[in-house]
């Protein structure tokens, strides 16, 4: 729900065509790339890297 909120006030300066929307829009695009990456990174990534790393255990273990 936070991203979706900074996106919204992030795609406006994109489409921005008034005064100073040339150096905004330049700011505002890596920022709308990281709002996009940033939750897939965190829900799906990380989650798998950590089953990696943390590897399979023993039947007996997982109790």
């Amino acid at each position: 729900m936070t991203v979706a909120v900074i996106l919204a006030g992030l795609i406006p300066i994109l489409w921005g065509s008034g005064a100073g929307s040339e150096v905004m829009s330049r700011i505002a695009a890596p920022m709308v790339g990281g709002m996009i990456t940033a939750p897939l990174l965190s829900m799906f990534v990380i989650p798998a890297a950590y089953r990696l790393m943390r590897g399979r255990q023993p039947k007996a273990a997982q109790a």
